[in-house]
């Protein structure tokens, strides 16, 4: 063999080699994401059992606000519905209509503190306070799992745009960005809902 043939050989093993290092570098990054969002979704279905136990609860002090407790169960079932919905596709589509479910879930769950609020009895009942303190600690937990999976979601869509990667990402499967979980009230990423009974 001459050395331009060595030579040529030795290329084309590095050109296979550098395209494996792409390859193994987007199914790590989208493995990062997709397991970011599995944390968010542990959280979040740990809340979404938590809410019926809370409305539950308050069921027994406030028999004349029935509409705001319906509206609460029928946000907290969407949002439940739409999280089962994206198994395994985390696309920005999807994660926009499930920030909307997540949004509207947080505006029913606001206004059932509103009314909580001139409920005296029922902010003193010791398992609603247990409640309270259990959905404040989920929902640091899924503002945590949140920011970990956007930065993993980031990570995965700067990676897979740059060049060389982007010459290669369509053809081994990762066509698109991965989507970021955001929400329409940037205030709502900043602090967990205010739920004090």
């Amino acid at each position: 063999m001459d050395i331009a043939s060595i030579v040529t050989l030795l290329l084309i093993v590095g050109a296979i080699v550098y395209i494996i290092t792409i390859y193994n570098g987007l199914v790590s990054k989208k493995n990062g994401y997709e397991n970011g969002f599995s944390q968010i979704e542990v959280q979040l279905k740990r809340r979404y059992d938590l809410i019926p136990n809370l409305v539950e609860t308050a069921k027994a002090y406030m028999s004349h606000e029935q509409e705001t407790m319906e509206k609460v169960i029928k946000a907290r079932n969407q949002a439940s519905e739409i999280l089962k919905s994206m198994a395994g596709n985390l696309t920005a589509d999807n994660m926009k209509k499930f920030s909307g479910a997540e949004q509207a879930l947080a505006g029913a769950m606001g206004s059932l503190n509103v009314v909580m609020e001139n409920y005296p009895d029922l902010k003193a009942n010791e398992n609603m306070m247990q409640l309270s303190e259990e959905l404040t600690s989920t929902e640091n937990k899924v503002a945590r799992a949140r920011q970990f999976y956007n930065d993993a979601v980031t990570d995965y869509n700067t990676y897979r745009q740059s060049f060389p990667q982007i010459l290669f990402a369509s053809k081994f499967g990762h066509g698109t960005d991965a989507g970021l979980l955001e929400f329409e009230d940037s205030e709502q990423l900043q602090a967990a809902p205010n739920v004090s009974f």
